[in-house]
């Protein structure tokens, strides 16, 4: 369910360095300490940000449970998590805006978590119990596997999809990018489509996600004559009211909307047999806790509930046991993060840390580059200082529209563009094929949002490259 090269800026070329590839740390150790020595090449940049001079050079171009310690992002709602949201006394953000100096956390922060090399490990290969034609599906939905492409099941998957088949509660604990949303949306098609009477909410943190899923659940249910909505904020509600009214099979949304809906008397959960609750730690981590109780509260006693997460908190562990039956508990985690990832740290103050990520954004090799900033806002002014200086670059966060942030990760995945923007929105669920670098302009709040910030490179056995701007 889960090339090529990014376009560069036009009329330019690439800068070319003679000297050590990206696979070069330019981070040098001396003492303690980690200092920025800089890629060897000679690209000229602007003298400042604003400056209109044409750019004479080109661009090039989410693992494992991790302690949560309850963090939340800029928007979300107050309360989250069972335990609040406490702050992270290990990590905590960078609100020195664009310099990376001036974070009064930053002695407390251990650097030294941000800095590893990948590592070459044979991994004893998962054979699967189970080939998809193994499963009892209907004809319809075997071919609609087949023309995916789909063989082998993932180990999720694997374990799971005939303990949903048979109705039983289920909580899978797996890294993203494994193949989650297959391992429950498979099953639950094959079910309604035997029993049209039956129902399935699917609850995802984000509509990014959301809509992920939803067109994962088109393309398998083709000429099943079963029908979804999607029901996400940033889009016209009244058709998605209007969707729900005229008869859905599956409903997939954000906590919020579907809460929404519910106070609205427009969505009734009583008639629902089966509850999905996908990225269940973001969920909290994004402060849903009071919609996610509201919406199980609303649902029948007698439902299947599924649980997917990729961690364990203490918080998820609670909600496991309040609405969990008798539950299979299956885990596929690797590693707190991707072996196939480098990991490295760049020093850099308020006058020469957009500097230094120019010099990474022009190394040979950025083809497809992920930077994360903590707000809305400082994505933003990233962007036009970026595309000040002549890269293809794109932004998401919140309060973009929904199709405007859409129709900017299509550009991302299609590689016509090379740099993407983006505040923790896009941290988790995203299947965003072939990302090299994933660079962290703003410290991570905390240890388990680096996790999964950086999982959206190294992924499907490719090599990745991660980098966390720290104070100089």
């Amino acid at each position: 369910m889960h090339t090529g090269h990014s376009a560069r800026p036009q009329g330019a070329k690439p800068a070319r360095t003679g000297g050590r590839s990206f696979g070069s740390s330019p981070v040098s150790r001396s003492g303690s300490g980690f200092r920025y020595t800089g890629p060897s090449h000679s690209a000229p940049r602007p003298a400042s940000s604003g400056s209109s001079a044409k750019p004479a050079f080109k661009s090039g171009g989410f693992r494992g449970p991790a302690p949560v310690g309850g963090s939340r992002f800029g928007g979300a709602k107050k309360g989250s998590g069972f335990g609040g949201g406490r702050r992270s006394t290990s990590f905590a953000r960078n609100r020195s805006g664009g310099g990376g100096g001036g974070n009064r956390f930053a002695q407390r922060i251990d650097f030294a978590k941000f800095v590893k090399k990948a590592e070459k490990v044979e991994e004893k290969k998962y054979i699967p119990k189970h080939a998809f034609a193994d499963f009892p599906f209907g004809e319809q939905l075997q071919k609609n596997i087949a023309k995916k492409g789909f063989i082998y099941p993932t180990p999720i998957q694997d374990q799971s999809i005939m303990t949903v088949l048979e109705g039983r509660d289920f909580f899978g604990l797996a890294n993203t990018g494994t193949g989650k949303t297959g391992a429950f949306i498979l099953p639950l098609i094959d079910r309604v489509s035997r029993d049209k009477t039956q129902k399935v909410l699917i609850l995802a943190p984000t509509r990014e996600l959301a809509q992920q899923i939803q067109e994962e659940f088109r393309t398998l249910s083709g000429w099943l004559q079963i029908f979804s909505a999607s029901v996400v904020g940033g889009m016209p509600v009244h058709r998605q009211i209007s969707e729900i009214k005229r008869g859905v099979h599956f409903v997939i949304g954000t906590p919020g909307r579907v809460t929404d809906l519910i106070k609205q008397k427009v969505l009734d959960l009583s008639t629902y047999s089966t509850v999905v609750l996908d990225e269940a730690d973001r969920m909290l981590d994004m402060g849903f806790r009071d919609d996610m109780t509201f919406i199980l509260g609303k649902c029948s006693a007698k439902r299947q509930t599924l649980f997917f997460s990729a961690t364990l908190s203490p918080e998820i562990k609670k909600m496991t046991e309040m609405y969990l039956k008798n539950p299979l508990f299956v885990s596929v985690v690797t590693g707190n993060t991707s072996k196939n990832v480098d990991q490295d740290v760049i020093r850099a103050n308020k006058d020469d840390k957009l500097d230094k990520l120019h010099d990474v954004l022009i190394k040979e090799g950025s083809n497809k580059v992920l930077i994360f900033r903590e707000t809305k806002r400082s994505v933003d002014q990233l962007e036009t200082e970026l595309k000040t200086r002549g890269f293809k670059v794109g932004a998401i966060h919140g309060d973009k529209r929904n199709r405007e942030r859409m129709r900017t990760l299509d550009a991302f995945k299609m590689n016509q563009i090379s740099i993407l923007i983006a505040t923790d929105v896009a941290a988790r669920g995203l299947d965003i094929p072939n990302v090299t670098h994933v660079i962290n302009y703003d410290i991570p709040n905390d240890y388990d949002t680096y996790v999964h910030r950086i999982g959206r490179t190294g992924r499907a056995d490719k090599k990745g490259i991660a980098l966390t701007f720290i104070p100089a």
